[in-house]
């Protein structure tokens, strides 16, 4: 079965409510105005806001230029290629692209009267003003998106904790049966929960709090560091006690994610490991180098992981949960 959007909803809603206060008020062209709202309803609010008002500056810089050429060439076939091959990349130039069609619409209405007068003009804005109120106000209502994205947090939480214990019981056992769909499956996520929280600002006029926006950026971040890290992890020749002292720490991690935990105390630790692996006896043979290189590579990758986290400024006072 076939499902029905908001947006088609608020289009067609808006659509008759246009054509219909057009008609009443006795307007030539009356349908147009339901054109404009079909064009203006957009996904946010913010681009709803910023499409109305390029076409609604694009129409009347149309009818300008309509005067001008219409007046002097004539209402003819060539003036109609001659004003469109002006208008356009004027339109263009000044970023009201948007409004091309709609402009095209309002020129052919004055081509077909074969005149420009000023009653004509306010006909012609009279449209355009109910076209583009009724889709501005149709598009007020935008359903709340904050119980997805906080589901997109828990779950992205969630995998992260998977892939980091996953990490654990190789670092540990030197085997694992993971398949890795959860590498997949939050890289989807992040990418989704970005787009949503993106579009969450888009449908605010005053000033929004970004924290999600912020938030699935810096958790797009971190996840970039685990997808390096893993496969480093995997290509270390361990020694047990250097395996342990990483496991533990990267359990540590795993086990304080959450969206308020700052890194900080993991990254003392952390730290204190590295002065651990500075007192061990130098490497030797070219393999012990090789593996101390990787190993000063994947601590280097812990430390950017948590100090990505530290950086973050979320909702309220954050403590130091790590």
């Amino acid at each position: 079965m076939f499902k029905i959007g908001y947006r088609t909803v608020k289009t067609a809603i808006g659509t008759g409510a246009a054509v219909f206060i057009a008609q009443l008020l006795g307007l030539e062209f009356y349908s147009s105005a339901g054109i404009l709202v079909i064009l203006c309803v957009q996904n946010t609010k913010r681009k709803s806001l910023q499409v109305s008002l390029h076409r609604f500056l694009a129409c009347v810089l149309s009818m300008v230029f309509a005067f001008c050429i219409f007046e002097t060439i004539g209402y003819t076939p060539l003036a109609i290629s001659i004003l469109l091959l002006t208008f356009i990349p004027t339109a263009v130039m000044l970023k009201i692209q948007e409004g091309i069609v709609t402009s095209s619409v309002i020129v052919m209405h004055l081509y077909s009267l074969k005149q420009i007068t000023w009653l004509i003009v306010g006909n012609e804005i009279a449209i355009l003003t109910i076209g583009i109120s009724v889709a501005l106000l149709v598009n007020m209502y935008m359903p709340s998106s904050e119980n997805k994205l906080k589901e997109y947090q828990d779950k992205i939480e969630s995998n992260f904790k998977t892939i980091l214990f996953e990490m654990v019981v190789y670092l540990r056992n030197r085997e694992s049966s993971w398949s890795g769909a959860e590498l997949i499956e939050t890289e989807n996520m992040l990418n989704e929960a970005r787009d949503l929280s993106f579009k969450k600002l888009e449908n605010a006029f005053m000033r929004e709090d970004d924290y999600y926006y912020r938030y699935f950026n810096m958790r797009m971040q971190q996840f970039e560091i685990l997808e390096r890290m893993i496969p480093l992890a995997a290509s270390l020749s361990w020694t047990y006690e250097q395996a342990d002292m990483i496991a533990d720490v990267v359990e540590n991690i795993g086990n304080a994610i959450s969206p308020e935990s700052t890194g900080v105390i993991s990254l003392r630790q952390l730290q204190e490991m590295r002065e651990l692996f500075r007192d061990m006896p130098l490497p030797v043979t070219r393999e012990e180098f090789e593996i101390r290189a990787k190993l000063v590579q994947l601590v280097y990758e812990m430390e950017q992981y948590l100090l990505i986290k530290s950086r973050f400024k979320g909702k309220d006072n954050i403590k130091e949960l790590i």
